[in-house]
């Protein structure tokens, strides 16, 4: 079995479907013996350029330890799933459980406007 990392950029329409559309893919990793080690739901964030004249996206990762025959199947579910415009899959050396610098960043970012409503408060 190999490591996976995979980005998946969802249509913004969707996004109240988003727990439903992992779900699906995370039933098919796990149904086929993978393993998910890391699943982050970054959000909805602004695309560096419009894509099909979309200017915001939900992001999600995942990392996977899954066989090389099950990548295949998901790319061609992912590339027939209207809802995910954009999916990129990584080859890692090894399983990566931590939490991605992004994920870091949305925190600290989360922290810092809380902070300032306190102080406003």
């Amino acid at each position: 079995m190999r490591h996976y990392e995979i980005i998946l950029i969802i249509h913004p329409n969707q996004s109240e479907k988003i727990s439903e559309i992992v779900k699906c893919y995370s039933n098919i990793i796990i149904n086929s013996k993978g393993k998910i080690h890391r699943l982050e739901d970054w959000g909805r964030r602004q695309l560096a350029y419009s894509i099909n004249k979309l200017h915001k996206a939900h992001y999600i990762l995942i990392n996977i330890e899954v066989n090389p025959e099950l990548i295949h199947e998901l790319e061609n579910k992912f590339r027939y799933d209207d809802s995910i415009i954009r999916n990129l899959i990584i080859t890692t050396k090894n399983a990566v459980t931590g939490a991605s610098p992004m994920l870091k960043i949305l925190e600290e970012n989360k922290d810092s406007k809380v902070g300032l409503n306190k102080i406003n408060s």
